[in-house]
This record gives structure tokens, C-alpha cells and sequence, in this order.
């Protein structure tokens, strides 16, 4: 696809991030029953001036779980620590983070599920009892250091919650999943982000830009951004439907929200392997792409509309992902 405007600097992408996340409960659009839940426990632990309890948010990426977070730092009023699940490999690496803690702070953990074990054991009195044992020496001179923590926060936010281990799933006093947007919840997004980002969008624009997100604030912002880039660069600067549509078509985002490799992959599975079933090492080979990524990245939202399936011998394409590439339906097999 050609280059239609000059790549944005990672940090400044970042940053925009960042500016466009809501700071308040109030201003999270969506998850009602997630943010009534929240804003009891919330509510309560400021009244009784306690930490909040630990808080386990899961949900595929983009869906808000880092925005939960700072929204907790903000509503209690304390400091927060963030650092990503792969990062802590020791459990020297824990214990630096914990006794930099305050009173009620919040230490978010990105993708807890891919803690390290030995890391994740050491959490555990640390999460109980607010307490962290550390052994001091080696073999029969061995002796075990307690140090006491002050009541803090955990806040774990996952994508695999099944590759949680139990004991620390089991110590989260609050376990919520966040579930995709609907196309009315995402224009609202669509509309506030371009009043922070000084866009105006029309109302109709805002929603074609919704209905491409696959329920996903974060991709309506970054489509949001592409889109205020064409308008700003071809256009006068204001987002009408027909700019919105040739900003989607540079992107090769179509009518359900999918991208290049999207189609790629069910064209794949049509044109080189009759539809399927096929395995996943075999489809990822094919298109010269790691299997972990299609299965965590680029599956879900087919398996969402139910364009691909997955069976006890591979992948197979349905009749509606056969429709959506207007590709004829191959014959049934003779066997």
C-alpha cells in the first residue's frame, strides 16, 4: 500500500495516548456494570480510608483495562507504579517495586499472566498479609528477612486469564472482564477524542469510523487519528463521511472492520487449502507469520463474526467469511 503521510514518532504516539484516556469514572464511556461495581468498592474504600482491594481486569487488548487503572490511581488520590508482567524476572525485582510503596499507592501489572513463577510466589504474602519474606544467606545458615509493606493496591490486567495461575487469581478481591463496545458507545468515544484532539467530525463520520473498530477504542482512536490526518492534509480539516471513507480505504480497513491481513489470512485458507481444515503451524507458515500472533492477535475478531472456525483438525472458513470475499463456496467434500 503506498505511504500516504509520514510516520508518527512511537513516543509521540504514546503521548497522544495517553491524552486521549479518561481520568475520571465518570468520563469512561461504556462497561456500565464494570464502572457501578468500581465505583461502590471505590467509593467505599475512600470512606473507610483503605486501600482498594485487589482488582483483576481481563478482556482482549484495547478495551480500557490500562485507562481502569489510572482511573483508580485518580479517584483515590494516590501515587502508581506500572510496569509490565515480563519485565519482573527475580523476585529481587518484585521486592524493589514493593518497598517503594505508599499507603493505598496502585501497582499496575500489565500482563500478569506472563509473570515470572518465582516472581509471582513472593507476591503472595505480599498481597495477603502485606508482607514480604526474604531469604537472607544460603543453605543451613539460611535465614528468612520479614519486611512489612504498607497496605497497597494490586491492579492485574490480562488478555489470557486462563493462563493465570489459581493462587494468584484467587487473591483478587475484584475480578471484572470487559466485554467489546457497541457502535453507539464507540461514536461517543469517537466524538470526545476529537474534541481533545480540536477535530470536528460529523456525526455520521463518527459512526462510520465506530462501525470499522471491532468494538475497540483503541483502534477508533488510532482510525480517528489516521482519519484527522487525510482531512488535515487533503482536505480542509473538518471529518466528513466522505473523507472518513477515503481515509479507510488508504487503510484497507472494509465494511466489518477488517485489515489486509485479515483478508489475507481467509483468503489463504480458501485459495491454498479448499476452506479448510487446516492447521494453525501450517496456515502461520503460509503467510509468514508467527502462530501465537494469529492466534491471539488476528483470530479472535474472526472467530467474532463468525468468519472462521476452529475445529479438532484446523482452521475451516464459514460460509460467511466465504461471503465477505465474494469467493464461491468450493464443493463438498466427497468423503
Amino acid at each position: 500500500m503506498t505511504q500516504f503521510l509520514a510516520p508518527v514518532p512511537a513516543e509521540a504516539e504514546e503521548d497522544l495516548e495517553r491524552s486521549l484516556r479518561p481520568r475520571r469514572l465518570d468520563d469512561f464511556v461504556g462497561q456500565e456494570r464494570v464502572k457501578e461495581q468500581l465505583a461502590i468498592a471505590l467509593e467505599a474504600a475512600k470512606a473507610r480510608g483503605e486501600a482498594l482491594d485487589h482488582l483483576l481486569l481481563a478482556g482482549p487488548p484495547g478495551l480500557g483495562k490500562t485507562s481502569l487503572a489510572q482511573i483508580v490511581r485518580n479517584e483515590l488520590g494516590v501515587d502508581i507504579r506500572q510496569v509490565a508482567g515480563p519485565a519482573l524476572e527475580r523476585k529481587g525485582d518484585i521486592a524493589a517495586i514493593l518497598t517503594t510503596l505508599e499507603p493505598r499507592d496502585v501497582l499496575f501489572v500489565d500482563e500478569i499472566h506472563r509473570l515470572n513463577r518465582a516472581a509471582e510466589e513472593i507476591l503472595y504474602p505480599a498481597l495477603e498479609d502485606f508482607r514480604l519474606d526474604i531469604i537472607v544467606g544460603q543453605g543451613p545458615a539460611a535465614r528468612t528477612l520479614t519486611l512489612d509493606l504498607p497496605p497497597f493496591t494490586l491492579v492485574g490486567a490480562t488478555t489470557r486469564t486462563g493462563l493465570l495461575t489459581t493462587p494468584l487469581r484467587d487473591r483478587f478481591g475484584l475480578t471484572f472482564r470487559l466485554d467489546h463496545y457497541t457502535r453507539e458507545e464507540l461514536a461517543t468515544i469517537v466524538k470526545r477524542s476529537a474534541q481533545i484532539l480540536a477535530v470536528v467530525i460529523d456525526d455520521d463520520a463518527a459512526e462510520l469510523v465506530a462501525a470499522r473498530a471491532r468494538g475497540t477504542p483503541r483502534i477508533a482512536n488510532r482510525i480517528l487519528r489516521r482519519v484527522r490526518d487525510v482531512a488535515e492534509v487533503r482536505h480542509e480539516g473538518i471529518v466528513t463521511t466522505a473523507i472518513a471513507e477515503e481515509a479507510l480505504a488508504l487503510l484497507e480497513v472494509d465494511e466489518a472492520g477488517l485489515e489486509g491481513f485479515d483478508r489475507a489470512l481467509l483468503r489463504c485458507v480458501v485459495d491454498k487449502f479448499g476452506g479448510g481444515p487446516v492447521g494453525l503451524s501450517t496456515l502461520a507458515v503460509s503467510l509468514g507469520e508467527e502462530a501465537e500472533t494469529i492466534e491471539d492477535v488476528y483470530e479472535p475478531y474472526l472467530l467474532q463474526l463468525g468468519f472462521l472456525q476452529r475445529t479438532p483438525r484446523g482452521r475451516t472458513i464459514t460460509d460467511l467469511g466465504r461471503a465477505h470475499l465474494g469467493a464461491v463456496r468450493a464443493p463438498d467434500s466427497l468423503f
